[in-house]
Protein backbone atom coordinates (compact mmCIF):
# COMPACT_ATOMS: atom_id res chain seq x y z
CA UNK A 1 0.00 0.00 0.00
CA UNK A 2 1.40 3.83 -0.73
CA UNK A 3 2.39 5.49 2.16
CA UNK A 4 3.10 9.34 2.65
CA UNK A 5 5.45 9.59 5.83
CA UNK A 6 4.54 6.32 7.13
CA UNK A 7 0.99 6.84 6.75
CA UNK A 8 -1.27 4.57 4.40
CA UNK A 9 -3.45 5.78 1.63
CA UNK A 10 -5.28 3.00 0.50
CA UNK A 11 -6.73 4.99 -2.28
CA UNK A 12 -3.74 6.89 -4.67
CA UNK A 13 -6.47 10.05 -5.32
CA UNK A 14 -5.73 13.52 -3.89
CA UNK A 15 -8.62 15.43 -3.78
CA UNK A 16 -7.53 18.92 -4.53
CA UNK A 17 -7.44 22.00 -3.06
CA UNK A 18 -10.11 24.73 -4.07
CA UNK A 19 -10.31 28.31 -2.06
CA UNK A 20 -12.28 30.42 -0.77
CA UNK A 21 -14.48 27.48 1.19
CA UNK A 22 -15.20 25.24 -1.81
CA UNK A 23 -12.58 22.50 -0.46
CA UNK A 24 -13.27 22.92 3.41
CA UNK A 25 -13.94 19.83 6.16
CA UNK A 26 -17.05 18.65 4.49
CA UNK A 27 -15.85 17.74 1.58
CA UNK A 28 -11.86 16.88 2.52
CA UNK A 29 -13.42 15.05 5.61
CA UNK A 30 -15.75 12.77 2.86
CA UNK A 31 -13.01 12.57 0.67
CA UNK A 32 -10.24 11.13 3.33
CA UNK A 33 -13.16 8.27 4.60
CA UNK A 34 -12.81 7.04 1.65
CA UNK A 35 -9.40 6.10 2.14
CA UNK A 36 -7.84 9.04 -0.22
CA UNK A 37 -6.47 12.81 0.69
CA UNK A 38 -8.80 15.15 0.68
CA UNK A 39 -7.65 18.54 1.19
CA UNK A 40 -9.04 22.11 2.47
CA UNK A 41 -7.53 24.75 1.13
CA UNK A 42 -5.99 27.38 3.77
CA UNK A 43 -6.85 30.59 1.80
CA UNK A 44 -9.30 32.95 3.88
CA UNK A 45 -10.60 29.76 5.50
CA UNK A 46 -12.63 31.90 7.76
CA UNK A 47 -14.82 34.15 5.44
CA UNK A 48 -17.45 32.98 7.07
CA UNK A 49 -16.35 33.97 10.87
CA UNK A 50 -18.44 36.74 12.25
CA UNK A 51 -15.16 38.91 12.66
CA UNK A 52 -13.61 38.18 9.63
CA UNK A 53 -13.71 42.13 8.14
CA UNK A 54 -12.23 42.93 11.16
CA UNK A 55 -10.01 40.45 12.20
CA UNK A 56 -8.86 38.33 9.22
CA UNK A 57 -6.39 36.95 10.40
CA UNK A 58 -7.05 35.28 13.79
CA UNK A 59 -10.80 34.20 11.78
CA UNK A 60 -8.60 32.34 9.06
CA UNK A 61 -6.45 30.47 11.64
CA UNK A 62 -9.54 29.80 14.02
CA UNK A 63 -11.63 28.66 10.73
CA UNK A 64 -8.46 26.33 9.59
CA UNK A 65 -8.20 24.90 12.87
CA UNK A 66 -11.96 24.04 13.23
CA UNK A 67 -12.23 22.71 9.40
CA UNK A 68 -9.14 20.23 10.34
CA UNK A 69 -11.04 18.64 13.37
CA UNK A 70 -14.21 18.12 11.34
CA UNK A 71 -12.38 16.23 8.51
CA UNK A 72 -10.76 14.50 10.43
CA UNK A 73 -13.73 13.64 12.38
CA UNK A 74 -15.21 12.73 9.45
CA UNK A 75 -12.78 10.93 8.30
CA UNK A 76 -13.04 8.55 11.44
CA UNK A 77 -9.59 7.35 11.03
CA UNK A 78 -9.71 6.30 7.13
CA UNK A 79 -7.11 8.14 4.72
CA UNK A 80 -6.03 11.33 5.39
CA UNK A 81 -6.73 14.65 5.70
CA UNK A 82 -4.30 17.59 4.07
CA UNK A 83 -4.26 21.42 3.85
CA UNK A 84 -3.40 23.54 0.14
CA UNK A 85 -1.17 26.56 1.47
CA UNK A 86 -0.37 29.05 -1.44
CA UNK A 87 3.61 30.37 -0.85
CA UNK A 88 1.57 33.95 -2.60
CA UNK A 89 -0.21 34.40 0.58
CA UNK A 90 0.74 36.42 3.70
CA UNK A 91 -0.31 34.44 5.88
CA UNK A 92 1.69 31.12 3.98
CA UNK A 93 3.69 30.55 7.49
CA UNK A 94 1.39 31.13 10.27
CA UNK A 95 -1.37 28.94 8.45
CA UNK A 96 0.79 26.03 7.80
CA UNK A 97 2.30 26.10 11.29
CA UNK A 98 -1.83 25.93 12.63
CA UNK A 99 -2.04 23.57 10.06
CA UNK A 100 0.67 21.13 11.78
CA UNK A 101 -0.57 21.78 15.28
CA UNK A 102 -4.36 21.01 14.59
CA UNK A 103 -3.20 17.98 13.24
CA UNK A 104 -3.04 17.95 9.47
CA UNK A 105 -1.65 14.80 7.65
CA UNK A 106 -0.08 16.85 5.05
CA UNK A 107 0.52 19.90 3.48
CA UNK A 108 0.59 20.39 -0.09
CA UNK A 109 2.12 23.80 -1.23
CA UNK A 110 2.21 25.97 -5.11
CA UNK A 111 1.23 29.37 -5.81
CA UNK A 112 5.14 30.11 -5.69
CA UNK A 113 8.22 28.04 -5.15
CA UNK A 114 7.62 26.56 -1.22
CA UNK A 115 11.57 27.05 -0.36
CA UNK A 116 10.68 27.36 2.89
CA UNK A 117 8.12 24.74 3.75
CA UNK A 118 10.37 22.60 6.15
CA UNK A 119 11.59 25.08 8.36
CA UNK A 120 7.84 25.06 8.99
CA UNK A 121 6.80 21.95 9.74
CA UNK A 122 9.71 20.92 11.69
CA UNK A 123 9.85 18.78 14.38
CA UNK A 124 6.23 17.09 13.37
CA UNK A 125 5.36 13.98 11.49
CA UNK A 126 3.35 16.09 8.85
CA UNK A 127 3.77 14.98 5.24
CA UNK A 128 5.27 17.36 2.79
CA UNK A 129 4.90 18.27 -0.73
CA UNK A 130 5.56 21.01 -3.38
CA UNK A 131 2.93 21.52 -6.21
CA UNK A 132 5.46 21.71 -9.51
CA UNK A 133 4.33 22.11 -13.43
CA UNK A 134 8.14 21.51 -14.31
CA UNK A 135 11.08 18.99 -13.86
CA UNK A 136 13.32 22.47 -13.39
CA UNK A 137 11.15 23.70 -10.38
CA UNK A 138 11.08 20.16 -9.00
CA UNK A 139 14.47 20.38 -9.26
CA UNK A 140 15.07 23.83 -7.64
CA UNK A 141 13.01 22.85 -4.82
CA UNK A 142 14.15 19.46 -4.00
CA UNK A 143 17.65 20.70 -3.74
CA UNK A 144 16.62 23.54 -1.56
CA UNK A 145 14.99 21.42 0.65
CA UNK A 146 18.33 18.92 1.04
CA UNK A 147 20.71 21.14 1.51
CA UNK A 148 19.30 23.96 3.65
CA UNK A 149 16.55 21.07 6.01
CA UNK A 150 18.32 17.84 5.38
CA UNK A 151 15.12 16.47 4.52
CA UNK A 152 13.42 15.77 0.76
CA UNK A 153 9.55 16.07 -0.13
CA UNK A 154 7.27 12.83 1.24
CA UNK A 155 5.25 13.58 -2.21
CA UNK A 156 5.05 16.17 -5.17
CA UNK A 157 2.03 16.99 -7.25
CA UNK A 158 2.55 18.05 -10.94
CA UNK A 159 -0.24 20.30 -11.82
CA UNK A 160 -0.77 20.52 -15.87
CA UNK A 161 -1.44 23.52 -17.67
CA UNK A 162 -5.71 21.99 -17.92
CA UNK A 163 -5.64 22.64 -14.32
CA UNK A 164 -7.88 24.60 -12.75
CA UNK A 165 -7.77 28.05 -10.59
CA UNK A 166 -3.79 29.62 -10.59
CA UNK A 167 -1.77 28.53 -12.84
CA UNK A 168 2.34 27.72 -12.84
CA UNK A 169 2.84 28.52 -16.66
CA UNK A 170 3.30 31.14 -19.05
CA UNK A 171 0.05 33.59 -19.56
CA UNK A 172 1.29 33.48 -23.30
CA UNK A 173 1.79 30.08 -23.69
CA UNK A 174 -1.52 29.21 -21.78
CA UNK A 175 -3.55 31.32 -24.32
CA UNK A 176 -1.44 29.72 -27.26
CA UNK A 177 -1.62 26.65 -26.20
CA UNK A 178 2.22 25.89 -26.24
CA UNK A 179 2.41 24.41 -22.70
CA UNK A 180 3.82 21.27 -21.54
CA UNK A 181 1.87 18.36 -21.69
CA UNK A 182 1.49 16.13 -18.67
CA UNK A 183 2.82 13.35 -20.25
CA UNK A 184 5.99 15.29 -21.17
CA UNK A 185 6.58 16.87 -17.52
CA UNK A 186 6.32 13.22 -15.75
CA UNK A 187 9.24 11.62 -16.86
CA UNK A 188 11.52 14.80 -16.09
CA UNK A 189 9.89 14.83 -12.36
CA UNK A 190 10.49 11.37 -12.09
CA UNK A 191 13.96 11.65 -12.84
CA UNK A 192 14.63 14.72 -10.61
CA UNK A 193 12.77 12.48 -7.76
CA UNK A 194 14.98 9.29 -8.05
CA UNK A 195 18.36 10.56 -6.87
CA UNK A 196 16.49 11.86 -3.38
CA UNK A 197 14.72 9.11 -3.10
CA UNK A 198 17.97 7.20 -3.14
CA UNK A 199 19.33 9.98 -0.62
CA UNK A 200 17.14 9.92 1.91
CA UNK A 201 15.97 5.93 1.65
CA UNK A 202 12.57 6.56 0.81
CA UNK A 203 10.19 6.82 -1.90
CA UNK A 204 8.69 10.09 -3.39
CA UNK A 205 5.34 9.50 -4.73
CA UNK A 206 4.79 11.76 -7.90
CA UNK A 207 0.43 12.41 -8.19
CA UNK A 208 -0.68 13.96 -11.65
CA UNK A 209 -3.14 16.90 -11.80
CA UNK A 210 -4.51 18.90 -14.46
CA UNK A 211 -7.02 17.79 -17.11
CA UNK A 212 -7.05 14.28 -14.75
CA UNK A 213 -10.84 13.40 -15.00
CA UNK A 214 -11.84 9.30 -15.71
CA UNK A 215 -10.32 6.57 -13.94
CA UNK A 216 -8.88 5.63 -17.78
CA UNK A 217 -6.56 8.77 -17.52
CA UNK A 218 -5.19 7.40 -14.10
CA UNK A 219 -4.58 4.07 -15.41
CA UNK A 220 -2.31 5.97 -18.32
CA UNK A 221 -0.74 8.11 -15.95
CA UNK A 222 0.40 5.65 -13.52
CA UNK A 223 1.09 3.20 -15.81
CA UNK A 224 3.89 6.03 -17.00
CA UNK A 225 5.42 6.12 -13.06
CA UNK A 226 3.04 8.08 -11.05
CA UNK A 227 1.80 6.99 -8.11
CA UNK A 228 -1.85 8.27 -7.99
CA UNK A 229 -3.58 11.61 -9.33
CA UNK A 230 -5.06 14.90 -8.20
CA UNK A 231 -8.36 15.48 -8.94
CA UNK A 232 -10.41 19.17 -8.34
CA UNK A 233 -13.54 20.33 -10.10
CA UNK A 234 -15.05 16.77 -10.37
CA UNK A 235 -15.36 17.30 -6.58
CA UNK A 236 -17.12 20.58 -6.72
CA UNK A 237 -20.45 18.65 -8.28
CA UNK A 238 -20.78 16.45 -4.93
CA UNK A 239 -23.38 16.67 -2.46
CA UNK A 240 -20.61 17.09 0.59
CA UNK A 241 -18.50 19.79 -1.00
CA UNK A 242 -18.64 23.04 0.93
CA UNK A 243 -19.59 25.55 -1.63
CA UNK A 244 -22.87 26.77 -2.17
CA UNK A 245 -25.31 24.36 -4.60
CA UNK A 246 -25.73 27.82 -6.71
CA UNK A 247 -21.58 27.86 -7.19
CA UNK A 248 -22.31 23.79 -8.01
CA UNK A 249 -25.00 24.83 -10.45
CA UNK A 250 -22.65 27.26 -12.14
CA UNK A 251 -20.53 24.70 -13.40
CA UNK A 252 -22.70 22.10 -13.65
CA UNK A 253 -24.11 24.27 -16.55
CA UNK A 254 -20.67 25.32 -18.26
CA UNK A 255 -19.70 24.01 -21.41
CA UNK A 256 -16.31 23.76 -22.81
CA UNK A 257 -16.47 26.64 -24.54
CA UNK A 258 -17.39 29.07 -21.39
CA UNK A 259 -13.54 28.68 -20.56
CA UNK A 260 -11.05 31.45 -20.09
CA UNK A 261 -7.43 32.14 -19.02
CA UNK A 262 -7.74 34.85 -16.70
CA UNK A 263 -5.23 37.03 -14.85
CA UNK A 264 -4.90 37.08 -11.13
CA UNK A 265 -4.41 40.12 -8.39
CA UNK A 266 -1.97 36.84 -7.54
CA UNK A 267 0.00 37.50 -10.18
CA UNK A 268 -0.54 34.61 -12.19
CA UNK A 269 -2.44 33.42 -14.69
CA UNK A 270 -5.68 31.30 -14.21
CA UNK A 271 -8.63 29.00 -15.73
CA UNK A 272 -12.07 30.17 -14.81
CA UNK A 273 -15.07 30.48 -16.23
CA UNK A 274 -16.26 33.27 -18.15
CA UNK A 275 -19.10 34.72 -15.75
CA UNK A 276 -20.08 38.44 -16.01
CA UNK A 277 -17.45 39.34 -13.60
CA UNK A 278 -14.92 38.01 -16.23
CA UNK A 279 -16.54 39.53 -19.12
CA UNK A 280 -16.65 43.16 -17.71
CA UNK A 281 -12.76 42.87 -16.38
CA UNK A 282 -11.86 41.72 -20.20
CA UNK A 283 -14.03 45.10 -21.22
CA UNK A 284 -11.65 46.85 -18.64
CA UNK A 285 -13.82 47.55 -16.36
CA UNK A 286 -12.05 47.99 -12.71
CA UNK A 287 -13.58 47.14 -9.59
CA UNK A 288 -11.44 48.78 -6.55
CA UNK A 289 -11.36 46.72 -3.46
CA UNK A 290 -13.70 47.85 -0.85
CA UNK A 291 -11.87 46.31 2.18
CA UNK A 292 -8.80 44.76 2.22
CA UNK A 293 -7.98 41.88 4.25
CA UNK A 294 -4.17 41.56 3.27
CA UNK A 295 -4.34 38.46 1.76
CA UNK A 296 -1.83 38.51 -1.11
CA UNK A 297 1.85 39.80 -0.88
CA UNK A 298 1.88 41.14 -3.87
CA UNK A 299 -0.91 43.01 -3.75
CA UNK A 300 -1.23 46.55 -4.83
CA UNK A 301 -4.88 47.35 -3.69
CA UNK A 302 -4.67 50.98 -5.54
CA UNK A 303 -3.89 49.59 -8.63
CA UNK A 304 -5.64 45.83 -8.81
CA UNK A 305 -8.64 45.61 -11.54
CA UNK A 306 -10.44 43.49 -8.69
CA UNK A 307 -10.20 42.11 -5.33
CA UNK A 308 -9.56 38.10 -6.20
CA UNK A 309 -10.83 37.78 -2.30
CA UNK A 310 -14.18 39.29 -2.57
CA UNK A 311 -15.13 37.31 -6.11
CA UNK A 312 -13.88 34.29 -4.50
CA UNK A 313 -16.22 34.51 -1.59
CA UNK A 314 -19.38 35.94 -4.15
CA UNK A 315 -18.60 32.88 -5.94
CA UNK A 316 -18.62 29.81 -3.12
CA UNK A 317 -22.03 31.90 -2.07
CA UNK A 318 -23.41 31.17 -5.45
CA UNK A 319 -23.21 35.45 -6.80
CA UNK A 320 -22.96 34.53 -10.57
CA UNK A 321 -22.97 38.42 -11.44
CA UNK A 322 -19.74 38.96 -8.81
CA UNK A 323 -18.40 35.72 -8.26
CA UNK A 324 -14.69 34.43 -9.93
CA UNK A 325 -15.34 30.73 -10.89
CA UNK A 326 -12.36 28.55 -10.79
CA UNK A 327 -12.74 25.69 -12.64
CA UNK A 328 -10.56 23.24 -14.76
CA UNK A 329 -10.56 22.78 -18.45
CA UNK A 330 -12.74 19.97 -18.48
CA UNK A 331 -15.58 21.83 -16.36
CA UNK A 332 -17.54 20.86 -19.76
CA UNK A 333 -17.83 16.99 -18.89
CA UNK A 334 -18.95 17.72 -15.35
CA UNK A 335 -22.82 17.32 -15.91
CA UNK A 336 -23.98 15.75 -12.70
CA UNK A 337 -24.27 16.01 -8.73
CA UNK A 338 -22.85 12.71 -7.30
CA UNK A 339 -21.66 11.60 -3.64
CA UNK A 340 -18.11 11.78 -3.12
CA UNK A 341 -18.07 7.86 -2.48
CA UNK A 342 -20.18 7.70 -5.91
CA UNK A 343 -17.15 9.40 -7.53
CA UNK A 344 -14.14 7.31 -5.75
CA UNK A 345 -15.95 4.61 -6.41
CA UNK A 346 -16.34 5.23 -10.22
CA UNK A 347 -13.13 6.41 -11.10
CA UNK A 348 -11.32 3.49 -9.55
CA UNK A 349 -13.97 0.86 -11.46
CA UNK A 350 -12.62 2.75 -14.54
CA UNK A 351 -8.89 2.21 -13.91
CA UNK A 352 -9.53 -1.35 -12.99
CA UNK A 353 -11.47 -1.73 -16.01
CA UNK A 354 -8.40 0.24 -18.32
CA UNK A 355 -6.06 -1.91 -16.84
CA UNK A 356 -8.20 -5.03 -17.12
CA UNK A 357 -7.86 -5.56 -13.33
CA UNK A 358 -10.73 -7.47 -10.94
CA UNK A 359 -10.44 -5.53 -7.71
CA UNK A 360 -7.52 -4.09 -7.15
CA UNK A 361 -7.27 -0.24 -5.93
Amino acid sequence: MLTLRGKPLAVPILQGGMGVGVSMGGLAGAVAACGALGCISTADAGYNEPDFSSNPQGANLRALKKEIEKAKRLANGAGLVAVNAMVATRQYADAVKAAVAAGADAVISGAGLPMELPGLVEGSETAIAPIVSSARAAKLILRRWASRFGRTADFVVIEGSQAGGHLGFDEADLLAGKCETLDEILPGVLAEVKPYEEKFGHPIPVFVAGGVFTGADMAHYMEMGAAGVQIATRFIATHECDASQGYKDVLLEAKAEDVRIIHSPVGMPGRALNTPLVQKLAQGLRFPPKHCSACITTCEPAKIPYCITHALIEAVRGNREEGLFFCGANVGRVNRMMSVRELIDEILAERRAALGLTNEV
